[in-house]
């Protein structure tokens, strides 16, 4: 039971200010089950697409019969490789100025990859024509290892590109070469350590999924989709399709998850504007959880060579790291282009060093195309896996505390902004204050204590840490871009004369709280009751933008809304009720209303 006191702290009309406890805006709709997902989504005479995909990783087409599944009674249409081939529609550009085929046309490059589509009257129709589809192959050796991908017997898996005669993608480096190996030399302690990160796979709660809506008439296409990023697909659309980018609409409605599985194109999304530009249809495609697992975009999967040096009363000097990079049979990762591995070049972590350095090179496999996985930003959990594993393991060797390792490296207050070695300013921080105030959190010496007493006895109790600076947002659009599609958020602040406000924002949320976020940010700014604040995100009224956030978003993004309120009034308002000199404009029933 509470009291009255504590319930006016959940009253959103009572507390119009941007901070403290208030219900979540979104809330009602989804814990009532209201939530209005792609799959919820039915339009009338709307058709199911369903994809036949391929059962092994590398293989030769030699035929594909769709008889069978064309004299299904129900299925509308049945659509391959070669059909999209004579349509010039066959492969699509991604999001690392690579292609990727659509549907297969010469070979298939991984198992999962999509191979034909049948349009039907329902979905399970469309399943089971899938069966009907014959297709025969001529089985190849797949490229799995990554090790071997650059072997000189390895077999070539992108034998699309003209000239290709091996399976390099990239190679990368960051840092001062020179200066690193003579650090090195001059090191007392030398700890070397391969690092693997496995591939993993962002498993959002929602699949991936399109509706698309071709009108003839008006020549306008409308896409339903699950994405992250739905400014970026509509541009990438345009190239595919041939349609004016303006007459294509790409609305993200409510988004179960993405975690950067949500960010690239699917084929499965480009078949459904093709399926409903040849049945004249409205055309719903959703996979099921495993062809998300198989197919969609994975993330990590780096094998890092990593080398740090110290003196022995453990200052450390320099790190060094070779990096071979997985990105699976198409190149997918969305990455700005003048950073092809990303945000990896943080991997000097948020210590003082005297140099550092890296070299990449990322490779073809017969693996589903990698891509980012934002539990931090672009590839910055891979360097900070990286770095944090190196001072654990010179910890080890050096026989000290990795806390008191840690301690005696970080960055210090007076050294901001501070460049890294690989030319990241960090901008402010006091590093050491943070990490005790963690270590007392925890009682960490108590857990050290703990720990010895265990192991006395025999039992194991392992302590683990880490200490890393997030990197949050990308731009301007001259350093950061992703096919020329500017990376920063927008945003656009409308107060209409009754007092409420709609915030349109760049930004997609993928179940982040956005829409009480930023109406929080805007009431404590302007004063009016979070409740009379509309969120709009990811349609093409919205602000552009080529990124595509996940938590890191939410932290982003939150500046925009706070300076376009700021920048409307001139000042802060704490109640809407008291009107702004700045705005001539009489009250009515305490609310200011245009003159007439």
């Amino acid at each position: 039971m509470t009291d009255e006191s504590d319930n006016e702290h959940f009253d959103n009309n009572k507390k119009p200010v941007g901070y403290g406890r208030m219900l979540r805006k979104e809330d009602p709709r989804f814990i009532r089950g209201r939530g209005n997902y792609v799959d919820d989504i039915v339009l009338p005479g709307m058709l199911h697409l369903a994809i036949l995909r391929s059962p092994v990783a590398h293989a030769r087409i030699v035929r594909v019969d769709t008889t069978e599944a064309q004299a299904h009674p129900k299925v509308k249409a049945v659509i391959t490789g070669a059909d999209l081939a004579e349509q010039g529609l066959a492969w699509m550009p991604t999001l690392s100025n690579d292609v990727q085929a659509v549907l297969a046309t010469d070979k298939v490059r991984f198992q999962g990859q999509e191979v034909a589509c049948v349009i039907a009257e329902d979905r399970y129709s469309a399943r089971d024509a899938l069966e009907l589809i014959d297709v025969e192959y001529d089985i190849l050796d797949p490229v799995i290892d990554a090790r071997k991908a650059l072997a000189p017997d390895a077999p070539v898996i992108r034998t699309d590109l003209e000239g290709k005669t091996d399976n390099h993608v990239f190679d990368w480096e960051a840092g001062d070469p020179k200066a690193t190996e003579e650090a090195f030399a001059r090191a007392e302690v030398i700890t070397t350590q391969e690092i693997v990160y496995p591939r993993v796979h962002p498993a959002p709660m929602e699949t991936c999924g399109a509706v698309a809506d071709f009108d003839a008439v008006n020549g306008k296409l409308t896409l339903w989709s699950t994405s992250q990023a739905p400014h970026a697909h509509r541009t990438l659309y345009a190239l595919v399709a041939g349609l004016p980018e303006h007459k294509i609409r790409v609305v993200s409605p409510d988004i179960g998850g993405g975690f950067g599985n949500k960010v690239p194109i699917y084929p499965g999304y480009v078949c459904a504007i093709v399926a409903s530009l040849v049945t004249g249809k409205p055309v719903k495609w959703m996979e099921d959880r495993s062809e998300n697992l198989m197919s969609t975009g994975f993330a990590r999967d780096y094998i890092m060579q990593g080398e740090i040096a110290a003196t022995r009363e453990g200052k450390i000097l320099a790190i060094r790291t070779n990096v071979l990079a997985d990105h699976g049979a198409f190149n997918g990762t969305a990455a700005p282009v003048k950073y092809p591995a990303g945000f990896f070049g943080v991997f000097t972590g948020s210590y003082d060093l005297e140099a550092a350095y890296c070299k990449m090179t990322a490779v073809y496999t017969d693996k589903a195309p990698g891509g980012v996985a934002y539990a931090c930003s672009f590839r910055i959990t891979e360097a900070v896996y990286l770095v944090e594993r190196l001072v654990d393991c010179l910890a080890y060797d050096l026989d000290m505390d990795p806390a008191e390792l840690r301690l005696k490296n970080l960055l210090k207050p007076d050294q901001f902004p501070y460049t890294s070695k690989t030319g990241w300013v960090y901008d402010s921080g006091d590093y050491e204050v943070t990490m005790r105030k963690a270590m007392d959190m925890i009682g960490y010496a108590d857990l050290r204590r703990e720990q010895a007493e265990k192991r006395e006895r025999g039992e194991l109790m392992g302590i683990g840490m880490s200490f890393f600076t997030e990197a949050v947002g990308a731009g301007p659009r001259k350093h950061m871009d992703i096919l020329g599609l500017g990376m920063a958020d927008g945003c656009e602040l409308r107060v209409h004369p009754t007092g409420k406000a709609v915030v349109r924002l760049s930004v997609q949320t993928q179940g982040q709280g956005h829409e009480t976020t930023f109406a929080q940010i805007v009431a404590e700014e302007l004063g009016i009751p979070p409740d009379d604040i509309e969120w709009c995100t990811a349609t093409p009224t919205t602000p552009r933008s080529a990124s595509a956030p996940t938590a890191a978003g939410r932290r982003r993004c939150q500046g925009r809304p706070r300076r376009w309120s700021r920048g409307r009034c001139g000042t802060r308002r704490r109640s809407s009720r008291r009107g702004c000199s700045r705005c001539p404009w009489p009250t009515w029933n305490g609310r200011r209303v245009p003159s007439t």
